[in-house]
Formats: C-alpha cells, sequence, structure tokens
C-alpha cells in the first residue's frame, strides 16, 4: 500500500457494505448530529433494506444509521444493490444487473431506485424503484460493439450459464424480456456510478473487461425519465479506461467518485471474488487474485474515441475488496466489502481523521 490508511470498525444489520457517498442534506446532518456522514448500500435483501449512515459526531466517535425505506408495491422485489450516485436532490441505487456467482442474470437485480436525500430525515423515507427488465443490460451490450471495443470472450460456460440460461428461463414462464437477450451477449455487472456535469451517469462495470483486461465504463443518458415512464435509459457512450491495469491482469471497476475538478476517482480491482465458486473465475484465473487499486482518469462531455487515459493515485494492496472511495474536506475514504462487518477507511495524516484514533490505527465506532 503506497499509503497508511486507518480503519474505523462499524457494523450496520450484520451486513457488508458497497459503495460511499458524501451527505449534503444540513438537515439530515443536524438530524444525526453529524459532523460529517456517509450514504453505502448494502448488498444482501432488496434494496428497501439496504440503506444506511456512516455518521461522524462532532465528538470524532462513529456510529451507523440503518435506514429502511418504503418502495411502495416494489417491496421485496429487488436485490443486490451495488452503486450510489447523486444528481441534484436525487440520491439513485443500482442494482448488479448480474446474477449469483454461477449465473443466472437475475432480473431482480436489473433496477434503478432514487431517493430525496432531504427527505431521509423522517422515520420511513419513500423509495421510487423502477425494474428495467434487462433493457439496460441491452443497451449495455449494444454500446459496447458500436465503440468498437474488443472485449475479453466470456468463455462458453459464462454464456451458458448467464444467458442462454437466463433466455431458456424467461422463455419457460412466458417473459416478455426475453427478446432482450441475444446468443453473443455478454452479462453486465455493474459496481460504479457517477453523475457527469451534462447530467449523464458514468457507470463503471466489473464485467466484461476489454480483452486487454482493462476496465470498461459506459454513459448513461435519460435515466431520470424512467421514473415517469417518459424514456428509458440510453447507453450514449462506451470507453475503455488504459494505463491502470497490470500486464496479465483483469481488472474491473469497484467504485467510481466525481471530483471538483472534474476528472473522476475509481476504486478498480478483480472482476468476482476469489472462494465463491464464481464461473467468471473458473474461465478467466487471473481476474481473481487482484488487489484494489485507486486510479484517476478524466472525462469530458463530447469524449471522442473508445478510450480514457487513467492513472494510478494510490495502491491499495494488500486489500482486495475496497468497493467506495470518496474526498471529502481533503481526506480520502474508502470502504471495504467484507462478512458481517463494515470498515471505513481514512487516509493518515488528515487533521480529523486522526483525533479519535487508537494507538493501533483503529478507529473508535
Amino acid at each position: 500500500m503506497t499509503r497508511p490508511l486507518r480503519t474505523v470498525e462499524l457494523g450496520v444489520a450484520g451486513n457488508e457494505a458497497s459503495d460511499l457517498l458524501p451527505v449534503r442534506s444540513p438537515a439530515l446532518l443536524a438530524a444525526h448530529g453529524a459532523r460529517r456522514a456517509f450514504w453505502t448500500v448494502l448488498d444482501e435483501g432488496s434494496v428497501e433494506h439496504c440503506l444506511a449512515l456512516l455518521i461522524e459526531r462532532y465528538d470524532g466517535g462513529w456510529v451507523t444509521h440503518h435506514l429502511p425505506m418504503d418502495a411502495g408495491a416494489e417491496n421485496g422485489r429487488t436485490e443486490d444493490g451495488e452503486a450510489l450516485a447523486r444528481y441534484g436532490e436525487w440520491i439513485y441505487v443500482l442494482g448488479s444487473h448480474f446474477g449469483s456467482k454461477r449465473g443466472p442474470l437475475r432480473p431482480r437485480r436489473a433496477f434503478v431506485a432514487r431517493f430525496r436525500e432531504a427527505d431521509a430525515v423522517v422515520p420511513v423515507p419513500r423509495l421510487h424503484v423502477v425494474r428495467n427488465q434487462f433493457r439496460l443490460h441491452r443497451a449495455v451490450n449494444d454500446a459496447i460493439v458500436a465503440a468498437g471495443i474488443t472485449v475479453l470472450p466470456p468463455g462458453e460456460q459464462v454464456r451458458h450459464r448467464f444467458i442462454v440460461a437466463t433466455r431458456d428461463r424467461g422463455t419457460a414462464r412466458a417473459k416478455t424480456w426475453v427478446s432482450r437477450l441475444a446468443d453473443n451477449d455478454l452479462p453486465v455487472n455493474v459496481e460504479a456510478a457517477a453523475f457527469t456535469p451534462a447530467g449523464t451517469l458514468l457507470l463503471g462495470l466489473r464485467f466484461p473487461v476489454t480483452d486487454r483486461g482493462e476496465p470498461i465504463v459506459v454513459e448513461v443518458a435519460d435515466l431520470a425519465g424512467m421514473f415517469d415512464r417518459r424514456t428509458w435509459p440510453r447507453v450514449v457512450g462506451a470507453y475503455a479506461v488504459t494505463g491502470v491495469t497490470r500486464p496479465g491482469e483483469l481488472t474491473g471497476f469497484r467504485g467510481l467518485s466525481s471530483r471538483d475538478d472534474g476528472s473522476y476517482d475509481a476504486v478498480i480491482g478483480s472482476i468476482d471474488a476469489l472462494g465463491k465458486g464464481s464461473v467468471l473465475l473458473d474461465e478467466h484465473p487471473t481476474g481473481g487474485d487482484v488487489t484494489s487499486r485507486h486510479v484517476r482518469f478524466r472525462w469530458v462531455a463530447g469524449q471522442e474515441g473508445p478510450v480514457l487515459a487513467g492513472e494510478l493515485v494510490s495502491d491499495l494492496a494488500p486489500l482486495h475488496n475496497v468497493e467506495g472511495l470518496t474526498e471529502l474536506d481533503g481526506s480520502r475514504y474508502y470502504v471495504t466489502d467484507e462478512d458481517h462487518r463494515v470498515a471505513l477507511w481514512i487516509a493518515v495524516g488528515d487533521r480529523h481523521a486522526a483525533e479519535s484514533d487508537y494507538p493501533d490505527g483503529t478507529l473508535r465506532g
């Protein structure tokens, strides 16, 4: 690890965390007596039960607040929330659009949800959930082809378990979304998201990756229109992030956040978790034992060509499971996905990060 980090040990409903997004609402911060706070999404359960706050109080201590929401008719109909992004007053939550480690793809994971951050001061805020029935899967696959990006071939077992088996299951159940799956499709695993100043959304994919093992990001337009059924999202660009993947490795996105200077910070790492029976890793074993890296790239409106040049900011080895990052008040924060715990990592040397340190580097939670 190129820069020492210190940890805050937390727990949220016996679950692990994905992504990290700073709270901006003064009312919400005040309601929790928070000096600063972050949203995270828990990846076990339906999305309305998987949002939580990681809160630093004014005395330097850290607490968590699990915040159940009400998704109305969509309660209990989603799973595997992975990414958070802010646009104006709205916080967006995205499902992975993927499946279990051995397939098939799961329609419950193909969702986008949103809520007004200021509304989170009430006990059970309203969460608007829209399941897209593989429309985004179709759009991402088509955009990667249109961009001319040469992808890593998924392998016959991956294709069979994630594409063929999903389509067969949908056909047997007379699902209309079957027509949105094609023989040569790649399974799409959404892990990260950040809005651009233009209002489009950059989605960081854990899979697919390029034939050189590089991570892919796609640009999505018209996301807000799906919430009143005016439009479905369109993918208007697909890009490979170059210069950040070691030779022989496969790296996908694990986290993404925007910066005030117009650039984007990202965490890249393995294409799937080790030791959990992943079909992806059966086919592509060099994509598993990959440590996390903090990288940076720049995207501009009207970006030409399918390549974004990236640079290394920090090597996060030996960590393998960093799932979110952000910068707030001059400090870097990372969150790791670990069984039954939440670990928030803060860069050493920042004034407020050191105020409640234990001598061993662990912070008070």
